[in-house]
């Protein structure tokens, strides 16, 4: 389907209407102004200011290191840049769980500070009083289900989330619970294709799918990985669209070459 670049503003409204005739979603990520621009004007519909900056922009080997602040910061320069995408922004580790007064006061601030339109936390049953208070107080909000990074030790293995009947049932309870509790969307990450079939028809909210297969509303993956500027992440999930890493490296090879061989700067370079 075509993409309509004519569309003022993505919005929620613009994303529930999306699911309800069947039109894919199509989001990405990024961290820094320049990055959001491109995606944006491609027509992207969502723009994620994940806390996977803290690996691909950090080189931390988690997202748990990444604090309140960075993601304000990078949220941010998305935001100027993005006049289309409807700018979610994850809410990092430490900042909402177990606390719902404190999960208030940090999606509060990502919104006055950052200018974003919603915010994204991972979990189920157990922070629905976080998500209650923060929907409360006008905040749109994003669930995250199925392998949620932030509880990587607990989990002690990033492999595919939900495949025994039990933590499958759970899922799919927690997916009506958001719902229920008025999320906007859910993400499912690294589940069977069958359960995100499941849990997409399941829901009148749209589901993006990240590693769970065909039938999600809409996909998402980090803009880093798809474009092929990291080198040795392959999933099975990532189709990656461009091979930016060898690009770059040549380009930047080929600089390096022209400043040791005093070809660059040449005469019509000068003033």
């Amino acid at each position: 389907m075509s993409v309509n670049k004519e569309i003022k503003r993505i919005t929620t409204h613009t994303l529930q209407e999306m699911k309800n005739r069947g039109e894919r979603i199509a989001m990405l990520t990024a961290y820094d102004y320049s990055m959001a621009a491109i995606v944006d004007n491609a027509g992207m519909d969502c723009i994620l200011v994940g806390d996977s900056a803290s690996n691909v922009m950090a080189g931390h080997e988690t997202t748990l290191p990444i604090t309140l602040d960075q993601m304000i910061y990078h949220a941010s320069s998305v935001v100027r840049a993005a006049s289309r995408a409807l700018v979610i922004v994850d809410l990092p580790f430490g900042t909402y769980q177990g606390n719902s007064k404190e999960a208030l006061a940090s999606a509060v601030r990502i919104m006055k500070e950052s200018g974003a339109h919603a915010i994204k936390l991972e979990g189920g049953i157990e922070i629905a009083e976080s998500v209650s208070r923060i929907l409360t107080a006008g905040i749109p909000v994003m669930g995250h289900l199925g392998l949620t990074p932030q509880s990587i030790y607990k989990f002690g293995t990033y492999t595919v989330r939900a495949k025994e009947e039990a933590e499958a049932a759970k899922l799919k309870a927690d997916a009506l619970k958001l719902q229920e509790l008025g999320c906007f969307g859910v993400v499912l990450e690294k589940i069977p294709a069958k359960l995100a079939k499941e849990v997409t028809e399941s829901l009148a909210i749209p589901t993006i799918g990240i590693g769970a297969g065909q039938h999600c509303d809409g996909q998402v993956l980090v803009i880093h990985d798809m474009l092929g500027i990291n080198k040795g992440f392959k999933p099975r999930f990532l189709r990656q669209y461009s091979n930016l890493f060898d690009v770059m490296n040549g380009a930047i090879e080929n600089y390096v070459g022209d400043v040791k061989a005093k070809s660059f700067p040449s005469e019509k370079e000068e003033y």
